[in-house]
């Protein structure tokens, strides 16, 4: 006679999940990502599509007595393909969207909830979705009761939270509707790990990051920084990058006159990389032309972007 054998109940002691922000270019998505996982991990700047992979950030700590583990994925801003480098920043997004148990997806004050972009993409998620109505500070309370319910009646999220990411304001809030939606499972990744981004991947992001505050128009958006060499030694990190331009023209604009520009990029991101690596940083720089490498599988696929 067979035994029937129940299986056992989850453990209870213990939280972990993925959580998946998701939303267009520059609604604040890198901010807020930065402001719950405490580190600076993204790039912020005000110009759209500065961030181009899915960035993880992992938060240990303890709510109500549970000890938890919170994978964080920062995605690029949902954008319409322009080059495969576009198809590729949003395969990240659709993948981060498959695997969550928490959406975090952000939205302006100002955007309209009919016919946004990110709607056909939520679709792909059976998690909880929360609703974070960022930018606050530049709203009133009518205009936001109006959002809300615009909001509720198109998706019917399953908390609709509004914030100032800028101001850490009501953060604490969206962090308790975060947590308690976790599902109870063992941490995926040991407790001090930050990221599952190797350090090379942040050089070449705070030297990115230089060349978005720096330069305008398509320069930004046609470089790529990558990090050839990276070694540590007892007193200082030896980092050699290469930043990739599409033209001749734009290698000339990159480098300044008498090498005025790149030297002053080289500067400020070596002083952000030393605070962010705790210690002192020798940072050299090349250009290089890579033509139209925004359009060429093999090289996306060598700059991390093919998941």
């Amino acid at each position: 006679m067979s035994e029937n054998i129940e299986s056992p109940a989850p453990l209870r002691d213990f939280r972990a999940g993925f959580v998946s922000i998701i939303g267009k270019p520059n609604v604040g998505k890198s901010t807020l990502m930065n402001v719950l996982v405490g580190e600076k991990m993204s790039i912020i700047t005000s110009k759209a599509q500065t961030t181009r992979h899915r960035i993880m950030g992992i938060l240990n700590g303890k709510h109500e007595g549970i000890p938890f583990q919170l994978v964080y994925s920062d995605t690029p801003g949902v954008v319409k393909p322009a080059y495969k480098l576009h198809d590729s920043m949003m395969t990240f997004v659709k993948g981060s969207l498959e695997d969550a148990d928490v959406v975090l997806f952000v939205t302006e004050v100002g955007e309209k909830a009919s016919e946004h972009e990110v709607l056909p993409l939520l679709q792909r998620t059976q998690a909880p979705i929360i609703l974070v109505l960022n930018k606050i500070d530049l709203s009133n309370e009518e205009e936001l009761k109006r959002k809300t319910e615009e909001w509720e009646k198109e998706i019917q999220p399953a908390a609709i939270i509004p914030i100032s990411a800028l101001l850490n304001a009501n953060v604490e809030t969206l962090f308790d509707a975060i947590i308690t939606r976790l599902p109870f499972h063992p941490p995926y990744f040991d407790e001090d790990e930050l990221t599952d981004k190797p350090e090379r991947f942040f050089a070449s992001e705070i030297v990115r990051e230089k060349i978005f505050l720096n330069y305008r128009q398509e320069i930004p958006y046609s470089s790529e920084v990558v990090i050839s060499e990276f070694k540590e030694r007892d007193d200082m990190i030896v980092i050699r990058a290469e930043i990739l331009v599409e033209r001749k023209s734009q290698k000339g604009i990159i480098i300044g006159e008498k090498g005025v520009m790149l030297k002053k990029i080289g500067t400020q991101a070596r002083e952000d990389m030393e605070v962010f690596f705790g210690k002192k940083v020798f940072l050299e720089q090349h250009v290089k032309v890579e033509p139209d490498w925004r359009s060429k599988e093999n090289k996306l696929r060598q700059f991390g972007y093919e998941e």
